[in-house]
């Protein structure tokens, strides 16, 4: 009955008219940009950050939540119709959905990923709501000993699920963990890292770095010669717009598979919805009884990435919303507004912050709701979007960024950040480092050191404390296996030339 209770609870959060006009405000702000090629959620939700810190915890988080899931959706329409994906798990819809766009069907392809993600979205939110209890239940047991095990484990993951060098990989998350010294020491109160000036006392503005590092650095990359050649072969029909009912039969398995995948691998730190799309897709593939039919237009190819994408979307909130490690470079924006918001993401918001946590959950039921009611009318709309020159929609974009950095704290201070994390993020995608493990060594950063410092006061020193309690043990044998698995000759050789083919 108190799940009922709680469910009960967010359905009054969510359902609020000033809530529902914010879940509707992000989901059509992130199918809008997640639309347009070239910006996923991460660059989305760094840009649109600022827009939150005016308005209430729940309305802010309701939001961001809103954008990234119509960010999922709205990566699939381009897709589809053009063989772009908006962001890089829409990647594996593109295979077999712009073969079906080729051949008429570009609205039963459509159609088939808006059914998909819904039912994935709702399948994978009960999910949530039913998991995130149970793991709260298991993380008010941890003392700083196991917190700090854990972060170091999801930092080791974060560098596991990231493409190209390791050795990168996790050079950008030492850097992510310096950036985050910087400012106040809060035991001390001594400066740290601020070369003498003041306006870094409080740290480096999370947006500024956001908003430069994905932000101002995919314009950037989208100037480049040769990646500005407009959309290959913009699909001019979109055909019949619902599927027949031996196309739904065929995607129905698809859908719940790609369900249970996405929800299974979403938690995992690093990039859960890339790879639920990319698993759906071998599974497919392997179940298929005509398996040449893959890349030329299956609509199994489409339902069950798609279904996967949404369903990892929707249950990477578990480890940010429980235990206050973000899984991805979005969830770590999440968590960075909830600490500007003056929350501290982790097991004790389910008990301080009930009616946020729930009514973030109830949200994406309506909002995913919403995403289907409001993007099949609108396919057309999309259509001719996709048709004006990025030459004219870019310069909107960075005065956006400009202009939401600014207005976080009105100093321009935060503008000269911007523009040195803008070119040392260009200066990162032309070295083949990924931003996203910096990012989440900036926010778990600080938690990182906080746990480590009380867990020596605690042990009054004792650094095998760490390993003497059984579940930090056993945390960092994990982080410790994890990471002589990816050194590998064999995994290492592997991963990178996966990133080169990419």
């Amino acid at each position: 009955m108190e799940f009922f209770d709680h469910l009960a609870m967010g359905f009054g959060v969510a359902l609020s008219p000033a809530n529902i006009g914010y879940c509707f405000l992000g989901a059509l702000l992130g199918t809008l940009v997640g639309v347009l090629p070239g910006l996923g959620p991460t660059a989305t939700i760094a840009m649109l950050l600022p827009l939150t810190f005016s308005i209430s915890p729940e309305s802010a988080l309701i939001m961001l939540a809103g954008i990234y899931y119509g960010a999922q959706y709205g990566g699939s329409t381009t897709a589809i119709l053009v063989n772009l994906p908006g962001e890089a798990s829409s990647a594996v819809t593109a295979i077999d959905g712009y073969q079906m766009a080729r051949a008429g069907k570009a609205g039963t392809a459509l159609s088939i990923a808006a059914i998909g993600s819904f039912v994935a979205g709702c399948i994978a939110t009960f999910f949530v709501a039913l998991c995130a209890p149970l793991l709260m239940t298991v993380a008010r047991s941890f003392t700083p000993f196991e917190y700090f095990a854990l972060i170091v484990l999801g930092l080791i993951c974060s560098i596991a699920l990231a493409r190209g060098s390791i050795l990168k990989s996790l050079g950008m998350v030492f850097a992510g963990l310096a950036l985050g010294c910087v400012g106040t020491d809060v035991y001390t109160g001594d400066a740290r890292f601020t070369f003498g000036s003041f306006s870094l006392s409080d740290g480096i503005s999370i947006v500024a770095l956001s908003v430069g590092l994905f932000g101002i650095t995919e314009i950037f990359r989208n100037l480049e010669p040769g990646r500005n050649d407009g959309p290959p072969g913009t699909v001019k029909e979109i055909g019949r717009l619902y599927p027949t009912r031996a196309e739904l039969r065929s995607a129905s398995g698809p859908i719940f598979r790609g369900t249970m995948v996405g929800s299974l691998l979403g938690v995992l730190p690093g990039g859960g919805a890339l790879l639920s799309s990319f698993a759906s897709y071998t599974i497919e593939k392997k179940l298929s009884k005509t398996p040449e039919r893959f890349g030329k237009g299956a609509i199994e190819g489409v339902a069950g990435p798609e279904s996967a994408n949404n369903a990892g979307a929707q249950t990477s909130f578990i480890p940010m919303l429980t235990l206050g490690i973000p899984s991805n470079a979005v969830m770590a924006l999440m968590a960075g507004a909830m600490i500007i918001q003056g929350i501290v993401p982790g097991p004790r918001v389910m008990v301080t912050h009930p009616e946020l946590f729930w009514g973030i959950i109830v949200s994406m039921w309506i909002g995913n709701a919403m995403l289907v009611v409001l993007n099949l009318p609108l396919v057309g709309l999309w259509v001719k979007l996709l048709k004006i020159p990025y030459a004219i929609l870019f310069p909107a974009i960075v005065a956006f960024c400009v202009i939401g950095t600014y207005t976080v704290n009105n100093t321009t201070f935060d503008l000269y950040l911007l523009t040195m994390f803008a070119v040392l993020g260009y200066l990162f995608s032309r070295l083949d480092c990924e931003p996203a493990p910096l990012l989440l060594g900036f926010v778990l950063g600080p938690l990182l050191e906080e746990n480590f410092r009380r867990a020596l006061v605690l042990s009054r020193g004792d650094f095998s404390a760490f390993v003497t309690h059984p579940i930090s043990a056993a945390l960092l044998l994990a982080a410790v296996g994890l990471l002589i698995i990816m050194l590998l000759p064999q995994i290492r050789t592997r991963r990178e030339t996966v990133f080169l083919e990419d």
